[in-house]
């Protein structure tokens, strides 16, 4: 892969998509197709027909015993003709179990590529001459590294990201307000401190804000809003907090803050003592012109609490990927977060389609010029580094094509569903109900900062359970919560639901839904429990749906109150 990144690749790529993956396949079988587990079905064979008829798709229990072998300190053309240096590991939010993948140094290069053609691609949108100035806030962060029994590192694809030479020795070093002592301190409030002491110091150079999630950004801002006066008060005097304790981000953040700076200290106090938070990033970072993040999927959810707190400035969905590939990104920044599709970049992995409707047939999957607008895939990936006709779960809508390559629009994980009964309700269902919700909301001067569900079925009628976190508009406003409102809330959730629920609803088979609303800050410590467990900040996404009896005890312990639905919804809308 090319280290050169011009916007003119971007025009390359997409306008040769198909040779690129026909190049690409070749180049993969090349190099894997001795590998034990490949050797099975080609027997040595290079040929791409033999490999599309013969290998099947897979899912990760299929390949976990060689990523294992290899883990434990077995040859790594167990799966990979190249060297397998590390492992990325996934998040486990999305999917309930943490996942590691085999990579190498081209993974970073990957990513690396794909974020800088991003960035070429913004900066044509949001600038003049194709060139901008000023600086990156984004709230990045890193976590230590495991090893594996045979001593490979294993960490989230974004924590190697940040702590690769290819990261480190990047020519846009100074783009950044933070330095790079700040995203590698391993503890993770310091880091998050530090970012912002570091942005609200070069406050007026600020001209980008984002983080990889936006969960992410909404608890930079949350965390802010309790931490503000402290952070006038190292302006002020120019000292950073002894409780600071990481000596990387002391030194470091300290030459960024330069000496005493009251007058800055009482501008950011005055902005912050306002009654209401609206519009803060826009009030505290004037010269922003956008905030990036993945929006898509559940991070939906934090679309109408970024544009109060953003003043409604453009909210951009940025790439997609996962641990097992990078894919693509949005070349259309300019679009309302709720229409975003993402480009794919052909020369990262092979990609093949399995279409949602296939009904067991396998041989309906195409390649990827080959989708069909409107139809619904799941993506499968064929990597450099061994993975071999995976299935990466995600469901996807194709919603046009730039130049010769197809864009998708994320609609959601193919196993996230709720279910009591036989009724199934999808991510994509529950996301939609929501935004219907918090209209209902806006009536009550509460903002939804959190949520997630369960179903319940430990009495019967089993009834879904969903777990809200709410906040006022306005600082130390006492949380009201007025029954009519909660209750109209329950009823539209249920509303919105397929005909399958409503049915079984009405017919007593399904029990009222329960919104329970919990303390403010619960979902922090839901955070830190799945940090505990492995996740990292960087990657953590909040589950939509909770399966766990420990995650769902740190939500049961906050609980303030109790609301669900006095009627049953209508059979027909």
């Amino acid at each position: 892969m090319s280290s050169i990144v011009e916007l003119s690749s971007l025009e390359e790529l997409t306008l040769n998509a198909e040779q690129i993956q026909d190049d690409l396949l070749e180049k993969i079988l090349r190099l894997n197709s001795n590998t034990e587990y490949l050797r099975r079905f080609l027997h040595g064979s290079n040929d791409k027909e033999l490999f599309k008829k013969n290998v099947p798709l897979a899912n990760y229990e299929d390949v976990k015993p060689y990523i294992e072998r290899v883990a434990n300190g077995e040859p790594s053309d167990l799966i990979s003709g190249g060297p397998v240096t590390r492992f990325f590991r996934s998040s486990g939010t999305s999917g309930g179990k943490q996942k590691i993948f085999p990579v190498n140094d081209e993974a970073i290069e990957q990513l690396g590529y794909v974020l800088a053609l991003r960035s070429l691609v913004m900066s044509k949108h949001f600038s003049d001459n194709g060139v901008e100035q000023g600086k990156t806030m984004e709230f990045h962060y890193t976590k230590p590294e495991s090893t594996t029994p045979s001593g490979l590192p294993v960490a989230a694809a974004f924590t190697s990201f940040f702590k690769s030479d290819y990261f480190k020795n990047r020519p846009s070093k100074s783009q950044y307000t933070s330095p790079h002592q700040v995203i590698l301190c391993p503890d993770n409030k310091q880091s998050l401190y530090c970012h912002l002491l570091c942005g609200l110091s070069q406050r007026d150079e600020v001209v980008r804000f984002g983080a990889t999630f936006a969960h992410a950004l909404v608890r930079a801002i949350d965390f802010l809003e309790s931490n503000w006066k402290e952070l006038c008060g190292n302006i002020r005097l120019g000292h950073v907090s002894e409780w600071i304790t990481d000596l990387g981000c002391r030194s470091s953040v300290s030459a960024i803050i330069g000496g005493p700076n009251p007058e800055l200290a009482d501008l950011i106090e005055q902005e912050c003592s306002h009654k209401s938070w609206e519009g803060i990033v826009t009030r505290l970072w004037p010269k922003a012109k956008r905030i990036e993040c993945v929006l898509t999927g559940q991070m939906a959810q934090y679309i109408p609490i970024l544009d109060f707190y953003c003043n409604k400035l453009p909210l951009v969905s940025t790439v997609y990927g996962s641990s097992e590939s990078i894919f693509g990104f949005n070349v259309d920044p300019l679009c309302k977060p709720q229409d975003v599709s993402y480009t794919f970049v052909p020369n990262t992995s092979y990609f093949e389609f399995l279409p949602v409707d296939h009904e067991g047939d396998m041989t309906s999957i195409v390649d990827l010029v080959n989708v069909k607008l409107g139809c619904y895939y799941e993506p499968v990936v064929t990597s450099c580094f061994g993975l071999n006709r995976y299935l990466i779960g995600d469901i996807l809508e194709v919603t046009g094509f730039y130049n010769n390559t197809p864009q998708f629009r994320f609609v959601r994980r193919k196993n996230m569903v709720l279910s009591v009964e036989t009724e199934t309700t999808t991510e994509d269902d529950i996301l939609k109900a929501l935004a219907r919700a918090t209209f209902v909301l806006e009536s009550s001067n509460l903002m939804l900062m959190d949520f997630t569900s369960s179903a319940d079925i430990s009495t019967f009628p089993g009834h879904y359970v969903f777990y809200w976190e709410l906040k006022g508009k306005e600082v130390n406003d006492v949380l009201v919560l007025d029954e009519k409102t909660l209750m109209g809330c329950c009823y539209v959730l249920e509303e919105s639901f397929g005909s399958t629920y409503r049915l079984k609803r009405r017919t007593g088979l399904i029990g009222a839904l329960e919104i329970r609303v919990v303390e403010q800050g619960t979902f922090n410590s839901l955070t830190d429990y799945f940090i505990s467990r492995g996740s990292s900040r960087a990657q953590y996404k909040t589950p939509l749906c909770i399966n766990s009896s420990e995650a769902s005890a740190v939500l049961e312990n906050k609980v303030l109150a109790r609301f669900h639905s006095e009627k049953s919804p209508p059979l027909d809308l």
